[in-house]
């Protein structure tokens, strides 16, 4: 399976939220191996995204598949990357 040119990982957080900054280090870690492009959209800027992922950020989405907080781990990010970007 070839890897897809530059796919994008939304990745939904807020402002002051520790569990979110250290979800986007470890994805900017990710990065080095995997070619992909972070979009960042803090959920408080949509109502829409309040609704949904309000007690789950940090959330992070390829296509319709997400990771939610109780679930975002070193592990599970590179699980969730090579499964859908490699």
């Amino acid at each position: 399976m070839s890897r897809t040119s530059n796919p994008i990982i939304y990745f939904y957080t807020k402002n002051n939220c520790k569990l979110c900054e250290d979800a986007k280090q470890l994805l900017q870690v990710f990065q080095m191996d995997y070619n992909f492009t972070i979009f960042e959209q803090n959920i408080y800027q949509k109502e829409q995204l309040l609704e949904k992922y309000f007690l789950a950020i940090p959330v992070i989405r390829i296509g319709d598949d997400e990771l939610t907080a109780e679930d975002i781990s070193f592990v599970t990010i590179e699980r969730f990357l090579q499964e859908h970007l490699a």
